[in-house]
C-alpha cells in the first residue's frame, strides 16, 4: 500500500463545459496580444545621432516614431518630422524632415535642418514614399529636452 492517498477533484455535470470568467479573461488576453502585436510594429524609438537636424533636435534625442497600421500610409507634409530609410544602407534609420512631397511620382523630398552637415535628398534625391518609416511625434529623452512634436525647424533652407 501507498503510504499517501492521491484524490481528484470532482466535477459535476455541466460546470466545466460552461464558458465563464475563464473564457472571458482569455478572450481580452488574446485581444492584448493582438493589440500589442499591431502596436509593436507601428511604434518604433529612434535616437537622434549627429548634429543634421540642429536646432530643433540634437544629438541624444529619444524619439517615439509612429506608423499607422496597414499597407497605404497618409502622405507626410511638408514640415513634418520623419523616419526613412537610408537608400545606401536600408537597415539604417535616418530621421529628417520632409521638404516636398510629389504625389504625382510617389516620392518624398528629405532634408536636415543643418544642411552642412546633413546628408538627404540633396546627395541621394528624392525618396520613395515606401521608404517613409513613420512620423517623429514624441521627444521621450533626454530630461528636460521631452515634449510632443512638432518640432519647429528651417526645412525650407536651401
Amino acid at each position: 500500500m501507498l503510504p499517501y492517498r492521491l484524490t481528484l477533484p470532482r466535477f459535476h455535470g455541466s460546470r466545466t463545459c460552461r464558458p465563464g470568467r475563464g473564457a472571458g479573461v482569455a478572450l481580452v488576453g488574446v485581444a492584448a496580444l493582438t493589440g500589442a502585436g499591431v502596436l509593436w510594429r507601428c511604434v518604433r524609438r529612434v535616437q537622434v545621432v549627429g548634429p543634421s537636424m540642429e536646432p530643433a533636435l540634437r544629438a541624444g534625442d529619444r524619439l517615439v516614431v509612429v506608423r499607422r497600421p496597414g499597407r497605404t500610409q497618409p502622405w507626410p507634409r511638408p514640415g513634418d518630422v520623419v523616419a526613412v530609410r537610408d537608400p545606401r544602407l536600408p537597415s539604417r534609420i535616418l530621421i529628417k524632415r520632409v521638404s516636398a512631397v510629389d504625389r504625382r511620382q510617389g516620392t518624398v523630398d528629405v532634408r536636415g535642418d543643418a544642411p552642412d552637415a546633413s546628408t538627404d535628398s540633396r546627395d541621394f534625391g528624392p525618396l520613395a514614399r515606401s521608404a517613409v518609416v513613420g512620423r517623429a511625434v514624441y521627444r521621450y529623452g533626454p530630461a528636460g529636452r521631452n515634449g510632443p512634436g512638432p518640432w519647429p525647424g528651417e526645412y525650407h533652407r536651401r
